[in-house]
């Protein structure tokens, strides 16, 4: 069950990051490239300026990467705190005398509030893919 559950949120991520690089990453890439190339037809410039040129063609593309993937781990970060309130609410209540049916039940319990965090957070997607989206058109 918890293979499926981090296959889930693998899948799901996946096609977040592919969304955004189709829709907005990719017409940057193109951009700084076509920007790099000009900074290059500039015969008169220095080794330096061709370089910071390039440099410049790149930033926004790099924020652009540094912004989602500060999103993403932020979001990571979140799913792993929710887990980890299940696993904390099944601790809570094994003893050093409980039994391997209880254990049984226990690991149910964490599996079955694991699986809850997991549609919750996928569920988060949709909106975090519109906010990056907001931000990045706005760069």
């Amino acid at each position: 069950m918890v293979d499926q559950a981090q296959s889930r949120i693998q899948e799901a991520m996946t096609s977040l990051v592919n969304e955004i690089d189709k829709s907005i990453l990719r017409s940057m890439q193109r951009s700084m490239h076509l920007c790099a190339a000009k900074c290059c037809e500039n015969e008169e410039a220095s080794v330096n300026n061709v370089h910071k040129c390039i440099e410049n063609c790149s930033t926004p593309l790099s924020q652009a990467q540094n912004f989602i993937q500060t999103e993403l781990s932020q979001f990571q970060e979140r799913l792993q705190r929710c887990v980890m309130v299940c696993q904390d609410k099944v601790k809570d209540k094994v003893t050093v005398s409980t039994t391997e049916v209880e254990a049984g039940v226990y690991k149910r319990e964490f599996e079955d509030c694991a699986m809850q965090c997991v549609d919750e957070h996928i569920s988060l997607l949709p909106s975090i893919r519109k906010r990056i989206t907001k931000v990045l058109q706005k760069s």
